[in-house]
């Protein structure tokens, strides 16, 4: 049976509700969710879970949540964050968790546009934060707060998260008949965008999109039953959906919950997940440290890393080109990688992870080839939250070194006259939420969404994307060019942590350069350079001098047109809070172009150097 067949016919009748009750039954013992670590840590069953989950479900009817509703939740990784997104599922209504990042500005486009009857905030930071919208909000019916204390005296709409928790003891009747009531193609859950190039959207995905795409990934690239993981993401993110909250569910998993995204390598170490989801960031950081271990090798250790890496590189690059791998030289990898890079792989927690993945932004090939070759290939993917997260899967067995996979079963991707990329198939969204609770299409007529990404695709049906559509630099000569390549090229080096490609009806390309605040100070160390203030190495010669090198070597690999001919080192580091940066840490191209507006027109200036 065809791979897109089977997927059907495993989703068919299939709901979240229905899984969340499956796995109590069934797997009533199972850890499903642990928070804390060492003797701190708590662990969640199956059974223990929907427990919860029917006890909020009812007190969440009892302030009139209901069918159709819009839920936020403003809350950072903790398990009530999963039981009550799931006790709403159970009601009918749509959570939709925040990003903890948002300004207040962005809280009330948000809160006002989903027109939620409930909100659930955590604590005082995130009080302090909503609170200037409260009075805004008309059909905000109830605020369930997890701190009571925060809870402004005399104001009847705020409720205690354990006051919600109902009294109902055993199996109840209503809340089984709720987890039946639900449907496939029945609306599950809210996912702002990031809002890269306007106002955020609302994407209303369903228990069919969630689930097709969660089996898909099992389908693709097999992991262990009942799976460890590591949830480090926002909950916000498209990715920490699926990968947190939804795929256990299909599986039965086990959930770790990193509350602090500073812990996850611990976290890692402790729970030895048997797959793991990275953002290009996250990748990069973990490919610098080892880089840093594995440099200080000596004698007859560091030469038997060296014949273990470039062997497992070699393997990498023949499959990357479609190649067999001779008998040989794969009994030689086999025996290098048990002996040399297991136990590398196994220090930081990778030693059992059979699932790999990069995505959301370009990963720099040099971090790919790098990782290749300690026994960590890491597969890019592509999609969007209007996608389920994934649309085409680069697998073991399929993939191409800057190509992002061929589309997953069932998807079908095509290439516009103009370069465009459009998807269509079962993990497309329903459609955009309206702020008077409606849905608009994301489709055209045949079912085709447009991504807004530029692409191609090779004769292995990989896909390869180029850039977005709105963010091709088109100079004053005419000349298109993809920022995101240049910016790829640029961040391989270990000091840099954003580069961004300038250009736009300019005659030239330049680029400004953001340090790697964990990385260049140890990089300056490591030199014997005294200052590890990021504003004074940004100005140190030694930093320029090494920038110069790593932008002139990227200059060799680009067409004439894309070269960087000037550049501007920037010592202050940029996140979502200093508004360069999207909460997924996606650059806002607007933004550093206000921001950063004279930098930018100093490198346009007569007589600029650098």
């Amino acid at each position: 049976m065809a791979a897109a067949e089977q997927l059907h016919e495993s989703v068919e009748g299939l709901t979240i509700t229905k899984l969340l009750r499956r796995n109590a039954q069934q797997f009533a013992d199972l850890p499903a969710l642990t928070s804390g670590a060492g003797a701190d840590a708590s662990t969640l069953t199956w059974s223990g879970l929907r427990a919860e989950v029917a006890l909020l479900t009812q007190g969440l009817a009892a302030v009139g949540l209901g069918r159709g509703d819009r839920m936020l939740i403003a809350m950072a990784k903790r398990p009530e964050h999963w039981v009550i997104d799931l006790a709403a599922v159970h009601l009918g209504a749509l959570p939709c968790s925040t990003y903890d990042t948002l300004s207040t500005e962005q809280i009330r486009y948000v809160a006002q546009h989903s027109a939620a009857t409930v909100l659930v905030i955590e604590g005082e930071e995130q009080m302090r934060r909503w609170q200037p919208v409260l009075d805004d909000l008309p059909r905000l019916r109830s605020v369930v707060v997890l701190d009571p204390a925060i809870a402004p005296a005399g104001d009847l709409r705020f409720v205690s998260y354990d006051d919600l928790r109902g009294a109902v003891a055993g199996q109840d009747p209503a809340f089984e008949a709720l987890t039946d009531e639900a449907t496939p193609h029945q609306p599950l859950a809210v996912v702002y965008t990031s809002g890269t190039t306007g106002e955020p959207k609302g994407v209303v995905l369903s228990h069919r999109n969630v689930i097709y795409e969660s089996l898909m990934q099992d389908v693709l690239v097999p992991v262990e039953p009942h799976p460890r993981s590591v949830a480090y993401l926002p909950m916000a993110h498209i990715a920490e959906r699926v990968l947190g909250i939804y795929m256990p569910i299909c599986s039965a998993g086990h959930v770790t919950i990193c509350a602090d995204p500073t812990q996850l390598l611990p976290a890692l170490q402790a729970v030895r997940p048997n797959g793991f989801f990275g953002v290009p960031r996250v990748w990069e950081k973990l490919a610098a440290g080892l880089r840093a271990k594995l440099d200080i090798l000596t004698g007859e250790q560091a030469a038997a890393v060296t014949l273990a890496r470039e062997t497992s590189l070699e393997v990498f690059h023949l499959r990357s080109a479609g190649k067999e791998v001779p008998p040989h030289l794969a009994a030689r990898h086999g025996q290098l990688d048990a002996a040399v890079l297991r136990p590398i792989r196994a220090a930081i927690g990778f030693g059992e992870c059979g699932r790999t993945f990069s995505g959301a932004a370009p990963i720099p090939v040099a971090v790919l080839e790098f990782l290749a070759g300690v026994g960590l290939p890491v597969y890019e993917v592509w999609g969007l939250s209007e996608t389920t997260g994934a649309a085409t899967v680069a697998t073991p067995d399929v993939f191409a070194l800057g190509g992002v996979g061929r589309p997953g079963p069932g998807i079908e991707v095509k290439v516009a006259d103009d370069g465009e990329l459009f998807v269509r198939g079962p993990v497309v969204c329903q459609g955009y939420l309206r702020a008077d609770g409606g849905v608009d299409p994301a489709t055209d007529a045949d079912g085709w969404f447009q991504t807004g990404d530029v692409g191609e695709v090779d004769e292995r049906g990989i896909v390869t994307i180029t850039d977005r559509k709105k963010e091709l630099i088109i100079t004053d000569g005419g000349k298109n060019i993809a920022p995101t390549r240049i910016e790829s090229l640029l961040r391989a080096h270990p000091l840099i942590a954003y580069a961004v490609a300038i250009g736009d009806r300019r005659p030239y390309v330049t680029a400004l350069l953001v340090l790697d605040e964990e990385a260049a100070p140890l990089w300056a160390r490591a030199r014997g350079i005294a200052t590890t203030d990021l504003q004074a190495l940004a100005e140190h010669p030694d930093v320029l001098a090494a920038l110069d090198e790593a932008v002139a070597g990227v200059n060799e690999v680009l067409a004439r047109s894309e070269q960087v001919k000037h550049y501007r080192v920037l010592g202050v580091p940029w996140s979502p809070e200093s508004a360069e940066l999207t909460p997924k840490m996606s650059l806002r191209r607007r933004e550093v172009d206000a921001l950063h507006a004279a930098t930018i027109e100093s490198m346009y200036t007569r007589g600029t150097t650098g």
